[in-house]
């Protein structure tokens, strides 16, 4: 009887306990994250590609969501379509030129709950030299402990860039139909501490 209690007791008090923030350090090396972009092609089709480096982390609050934050930087030279050519004329002045901005970078600036597992993160983009801001809809995948004595969360993530924003010298080229680009996120953080 007196066991059933302690347990009783335990299970109360963990219950009562307050979630606590936590850090996470995006996945890169286990390659468990994900930058991937979709833009028309003449109105034909998708080009499909993704930014192959990046790194970055994120706080995740369950109690104080608005607390929620990302920092996240991107290695635009990293950008693949899976086409040599039309990689290295995006990655040029007429587009990302990459040499002269080598780095993109997203910083939260606050996050807007939405559901139990949803919400907008609101941040500021900065790409070719231009500093924007952006909204994200979030959606949590899925967190908990993974094989390897480690605690991992994971969320994917929405959002639509306007190339005209952010001044590139040929984005007309691609036409009206190429002015929207799709961004898809998928981002599992491992836990590096609780605060």
């Amino acid at each position: 009887m007196i066991f059933k209690t302690l347990i009783a007791a335990s299970l109360l008090v963990a219950a009562a306990m307050p979630a606590q923030a936590e850090q996470y350090d995006i996945d890169i090396k286990g390659q468990h994250a994900f930058i991937q972009f979709k833009v028309k092609h003449l109105g034909y089709s998708w080009l499909l590609g993704s930014f192959r480096t990046f790194k970055g982390h994120f706080s995740y609050d369950e109690r104080k969501p608005e607390k929620n934050s990302v920092s996240v930087s991107i290695d635009t030279a990293s950008l693949d379509t899976n086409h040599a050519e039309r990689d290295k004329h995006l990655r040029s002045a007429d587009f990302f030129d990459a040499a002269r901005y080598p780095t993109a970078t997203f910083t939260s600036t606050s996050y807007e709950s939405t559901g139990k597992k949803t919400g907008i993160l609101h941040g500021k983009l900065t790409l070719h030299g231009v500093t924007k801001d952006i909204a994200i809809n979030i959606k949590q995948i899925g967190t908990g402990p993974d094989p390897w004595g480690g605690y991992r969360r994971g969320f994917e993530g929405h959002t639509t860039l306007h190339l005209s924003d952010y001044k590139m010298k040929k984005s007309g080229m691609l036409g009206a139909v190429a002015e929207n680009v799709e961004i898809f996120l998928s981002i599992e953080g491992v836990r590096t501490k609780l605060f």
